[in-house]
């Protein structure tokens, strides 16, 4: 119901809105627009001059926050110079007296009620109540543009028409003024090497955390530790909430979950093939058994979770798609034949996948493998069935380089409390955002599927880059491990930053025992 006692949906109807656009409107989620108002001001019969006082003004008189303009028109007004300021008008020297309230459509006072607001109910009732021998002035910052006038009334703002204009004061003589000294120079603050990296509030919530919650422990760094991995989910879901403010499209949290997505049962799985790696080169160990020896290097990927966090993401609900294209606008799951893989020196982007035929993957794996068909390493497969929305790569982007940027700064600070902190949060947000009862405020399956494939993804990208710089690949594991033989230090950064790998283990494959 709105405050004039209409159904929301009746409103919507009558101002060729929806009623869901109306609703985010008057609870004021979204502006109302001057085709809105005009539409408002036809609908609620109010006078002409509420319109021209601008969409602002007319939207308060529906609200009752302000009162109606007084009915007649433009050209009863005389011309206002633009090199005068308009006079304010002194507010009504009586008013009526107050019965159950001002009106929530004209502003006057109202005898009746409607669910509790004070109203006329009808517009006659509103058109009699209004004063006749006052003009409410607009106020200036809520001006709208110049309009042209014909030769009688020069270009002037609309709403400064509405009140007459005093005289104008005779100008001042000038005074001399004694020049100012001229300022310092100010050296230009330097811009940092990627603008825009990380939003400092962004940055300020997760450090500003840490802070609070060792001072609450006095200092005692394990229960501080302790106390921050406990709060990871529900601070990174207030992280993520932070870092889509003034985003340009609001995504969907709790989207009706396709039948795919479903687990079969409370520890089973649903339908859909991540691509997780499993793979060792056969030829390598084969030759190792028979006495040649290999020295092996097993690497890390740093923050494999959080690298993936970059992905595109479908932003509403998943919807069928049967074309058998794909649109990179859009990103979801789909149903694939993949085709055949005939590398034995180079794991297959798919995994460990062993049956043959349809399977379903998500948007990260289809990607890579039309990259790699791209490539001329296997054909590109075949598309039966997608379901797709919307998609952008940047949904996650400003929070992960707000974690990223935090880490970075731990790390080089020794401060390992931090670190251990935002791993906990965007791991947990990966491993939570699905079907899990420990994070209630979002339910993304989809989402979770595609951002750990691509950390799977990625690690295919890191061993076919050891690949082709002529190193040979032993195996690959789990999210984030890569064994190699080869001098590995010509091909990666060693460290514990995001582009960079870490060693995790050497050892000696094969020889004589």
């Amino acid at each position: 119901m709105t405050r004039t006692g209409e159904k929301q949906s009746e409103l919507a109807a009558g101002i060729g809105l929806s009623q869901a656009q109306v609703s985010r409107k008057q609870s004021g989620a979204a502006h109302w627009s001057l085709d809105d108002v005009d539409r408002l001001a036809a609908h609620y019969r109010l006078p002409v001059l509420d319109l021209l006082a601008g969409p602002t003004h007319a939207v308060d008189v529906l609200h009752g926050t302000v009162p109606a303009l007084q009915s007649g028109g433009l050209l009863a007004v005389p011309p206002v110079r633009l090199d005068r300021p308009a006079a304010a008008v002194p507010p009504p020297s009586a008013q009526p007296p107050a019965s159950a309230g001002p009106c929530v459509l004209c502003g006057q006072p109202a005898a009746e009620e409607v669910d509790g607001f004070p109203q006329h109910l009808t517009a006659e009732e509103c058109a009699a109540a209004l004063p006749t021998d006052r003009i409410p002035l607009v106020p200036e910052e809520q001006a709208l543009p110049l309009v042209p006038a014909d030769d009688a009334f020069p270009l002037v703002p609309k709403e400064r028409a509405l009140a007459p204009v005093p005289p104008a004061a005779p100008p001042a003589a000038p005074q001399a003024v004694p020049e100012a000294p001229p300022a310092p120079a100010v050296a230009p603050e330097p811009r940092r090497a990627a603008a825009g990296y990380a939003s400092g509030t962004l940055v300020e919530q997760i450090t500003g955390r840490v802070h609070d919650v060792l001072a609450e422990h006095a200092g005692d760094l394990d229960a501080a530790q302790a106390a921050l991995i406990k709060m990871a989910i529900p601070d990174v879901m207030a992280l993520m909430k932070s870092s889509r403010v003034g985003g340009r499209y609001e995504h969907s949290e709790f989207p009706p979950t396709a039948e795919i997505l479903h687990k079969k049962s409370q520890k089973g799985a649903d339908e859909i093939w991540e691509g997780r790696p499993k793979w060792r080169n056969q030829e390598i160990f084969k030759a190792a058994k028979k006495g040649a020896e290999f020295e092996v290097t097993a690497l890390d990927m740093n923050a494999a979770y959080l690298s993936a966090l970059k992905c595109w993401l479908p932003i509403g609900q998943l919807r069928e798609d049967t074309s058998g294209v794909h649109d990179k606008r859009k990103a979801g799951v789909h149903l694939i034949t993949p085709a055949d893989w005939d590398h034995a020196d180079l794991p297959n982007p798919l995994g460990a996948r062993q049956e043959p035929g349809e399977l379903w993957v998500t948007e990260s794996t289809l990607r890579q493998l039309l990259d790699c068909a791209r490539q001329g390493l296997a054909a590109p497969p075949v598309i039966h069935r997608s379901l797709v929305s919307g998609a952008t790569e940047a949904l996650l982007e400003k929070m992960r380089r707000a974690l990223a940027e935090v880490r970075k700064t731990a790390l080089a600070q020794g401060d390992e409390i931090t670190v251990a902190y935002v791993k906990a949060m965007y791991s947990k947000f990966v491993s939570t955002i699905g079907e899990s009862s420990a994070n209630r405020d979002i339910r993304r399956p989809d989402w979770m599927h595609i951002i750990r494939s691509k950390a799977f993804a990625n690690l295919w990208m890191k061993a076919h880059k050891a690949h082709s710089a002529g190193l040979q690949v032993v195996e690959i594991s789990g999210t984030d491990e890569l064994h190699i033989v080869g001098d590995w230090r010509k091909v990666f950064s060693e460290g514990r930053d995001l582009n960079q790998v870490k060693v995790k283990d050497t050892y000696i494959l094969g020889g004589k025992r």
